[in-house]
Order: C-alpha cells, then sequence, then structure tokens
C-alpha cells in the first residue's frame, strides 16, 4: 500500500494495517545546532511521519534569559532553572509559589494563550504531509511541584488542601483553554504530559491520581476529542498501574520508558487498545550502548508489540551525547522483518 506520512499514523493510531510504523524522532537543540550534517543525513535515511506543530505561543511577562545556553533561565511561570551544559535540560532552583501564601495572588501566564498567531500553526499543517502533533503546556502534575516545589506539592496532594484544590483549579482553566485553541486549529493531534513513574513503579499512590488527576485529564481528552483530534500522553518512569486509566480517559498514544516494564504482558493486557509512541531508553542505552544492543531493544518491543495492524509508533530521542550510529541502528531495526515466532505469528494463529 502507498501512504502520505499522515495516513501511515493515523491508520496506526486507529489500529488498522499499515506498511511499517510511523517514525518520530526528537531532536535536541544541542544536536540541531551542533552536528546539523549528522541530522540531515539520518533524515534523509529515515524521513518522518511525524512534525511538530509550528511554535506559536507568545512569551509573556516573566521569562528572562536563554533557554539553551548555560546558566539561570525563568520560564513563563515564574520557575527558575540552572542549565550546566548548552542544548540539556536544566534543573529546577527556584519555585515562585514555594510560601502557600503566594498562591492567592499568582496567575498563570495568560499572555501565552494569543489566539492570533494560530494562522501560523494552520498553515503549516496546509503545507505537509505529515502527521502534525501539537505539544503543550499542559502537565497539572508536573506544574504544581515546578510551581510549589515537590516536597511541598506532595504533602499539598496528600491532605488536598484548600489552597492546592484552588491552584489546581487555576491550571486547569488555563490548561483547558489551551486545549481549546488547539482543538480549534488543524492540527492532528495534541500532547499533553506528566511525569508519574519511578523506574520500579509510581511516584504516589494511584489513588492520588485518580481522584486529583483522572478527572483533568478526562476533561481535556473531551475537548480535544469533540473536534477529533488525537490525543498523545508522555511520561518518564514505570506507568504501567496507569494505563487502564488513561486508555479509559481517552488517550490514544503513550509515550512511556518501555524498558521499565513488561512488554509482554503490556501487549497481552493493552493491545488494540492504545497505541505505544515509543520508545528506547533514551537514560543509558541510547547514549552508551552498541548499536546491536538498540537492534535488540527494539526487536524485543516489536516481538511484543508489532502485529502489522497499527498500535506502534517507531520513536527515538536523539540528545547530545546520543551515537548518529545509536540513533540509525534504532530505525533499522524497525523496517527489519518481525520473526515468524513472535507477534505476527500470534497474530496469524489467533
Amino acid at each position: 500500500m502507498t501512504l502520505t506520512s499522515r495516513e501511515r499514523v493515523i491508520r496506526t493510531l486507529n489500529h488498522e494495517a499499515v506498511d511499517r510504523a510511523p517514525r518520530d524522532l526528537w531532536i535536541g537543540p544541542a544536536v540541531e545546532k551542533t552536528r546539523a550534517d549528522e541530522v540531515a543525513e539520518m533524515l534523509r535515511r529515515f524521513p518522518l511521519d511525524i512534525e511538530r506543530a509550528a511554535s506559536w505561543y507568545a512569551t509573556g511577562d516573566r521569562p528572562h534569559g536563554l533557554v539553551d545556553q548555560a546558566g539561570q533561565h525563568t520560564d513563563a511561570w515564574g520557575c527558575v532553572w540552572h542549565v550546566t551544559e548548552p542544548g540539556t535540560a536544566g534543573q529546577l532552583q527556584g519555585h515562585p509559589l514555594a510560601h502557600v501564601s503566594a498562591i492567592a495572588g499568582y496567575q498563570p501566564p495568560w499572555k501565552l494563550l494569543d489566539a492570533g498567531r494560530m494562522a501560523k500553526v494552520d498553515r503549516a499543517c496546509a503545507a505537509t504531509t505529515r502527521f502534525v502533533l501539537a505539544w503543550t503546556e499542559t502537565r497539572p502534575f508536573d506544574r504544581l511541584q515546578h510551581l510549589r516545589g515537590t516536597s511541598a506539592a506532595l504533602v499539598d496532594m496528600a491532605y488536598a488542601t484548600k489552597e492546592v484544590r484552588k491552584l489546581l483549579a487555576m491550571l486547569h482553566d488555563f490548561f483547558c483553554r489551551e486545549m481549546e485553541m488547539w482543538a480549534a486549529s488543524d492540527v492532528d493531534g495534541v500532547v499533553f504530559m506528566d511525569d508519574w513513574g519511578m523506574p520500579t513503579g509510581l511516584a504516589v499512590e494511584p489513588d492520588l491520581f485518580r481522584d486529583l488527576f483522572k478527572p483533568l485529564y478526562r476533561e481535556y481528552c473531551r475537548i480535544l476529542r469533540a473536534k477529533d483530534k488525537y490525543v498523545f500522553f508522555r511520561s518518564d518512569g514505570c506507568i504501567a498501574e496507569l494505563l487502564p486509566d488513561l486508555v479509559e480517559v481517552g488517550i490514544d498514544a503513550v509515550n512511556c520508558q518501555l524498558a521499565c516494564m513488561d512488554v509482554e504482558r503490556l501487549a497481552a493486557d493493552f493491545r488494540n487498545r492504545v497505541t505505544f509512541w515509543g520508545d528506547i531508553d533514551r537514560e543509558h542505552l541510547l547514549p552508551l550502548g552498541h548499536p546491536n544492543e538498540i537492534r535488540e531493544a527494539v526487536r524485543r518491543v516489536r516481538n511484543a508489540l508489532d502485529f502489522g495492524r497499527g498500535g506502534l509508533i517507531a520513536q527515538c530521542q536523539w540528545g547530545l551525547h546520543v551515537p548518529f550510529n545509536n540513533v540509525a541502528a534504532a530505525f533499522d531495526a524497525w523496517l527489519q522483518g518481525v520473526p515468524m515466532n513472535s507477534a505476527v505469528a500470534r497474530s496469524r494463529a489467533g
């Protein structure tokens, strides 16, 4: 079959037959700046099927400093970050709502939501045959920790204090308006995120998620699905315990650290229910492993989850210290045949 990239991704999300898993590569800013020739060669060998929506966010009043350079910067929410190496993620150092009394006078960065800039997004969508995916500010669990500090936020959530519920309601109002703007655009899908997992399990009790955050997620999905947008979600760590909830509220694709989980069990529980949007171990294997180890990691995921009927996106993250050959090995392995004694054989048998 001959498919456009957009068609390939949509069929994958709908769990329909595809010619191959669609490709999605997250290229770090430092890689784009310092290894442009390698990036061009990678994209020549492995054209991508997913592209990020054109940036449309205004800057707001709080940002200060440069995000992609070493040193301190302040984001649109008033959080202070320290970057030790250009192109790498910063460490959070300053929480604008560390004192609970500051919540009363706080406002989200409403200026970010400038609807007039959305025309740029729609023009970009019309000019491509790729699946256009919008990345959002929406991350209520993470944002609460960024604003209050992790220890204070966890205490707030455990006791469900009046202040934290007020802050969550304020954040939710902002995020719903953001989702409504994306839902009205021409993008194909929308991403929101929260980091719920650690290497061996959840960072909080699942009941806390279900009480405070699951209703928020359900509303985001409702807004997006009402306008026929596909819903993507990203989280670090082992989140297997939350996957039934994520599927229930209406999320179509999940990016999670499969290396932390039992992928064979995930296949048994979630086949045809959600699309797994990568990934390969980006913390250890991608930067430090041998290309053969990368290929074996991809084969393990495909043996469990690749039935040739969608539900799987070939996603990889290209960070500053990841060798070119490791990324190439990952995408090459996604093009190889799946052994008949694995997923394909099980699919034909049943």
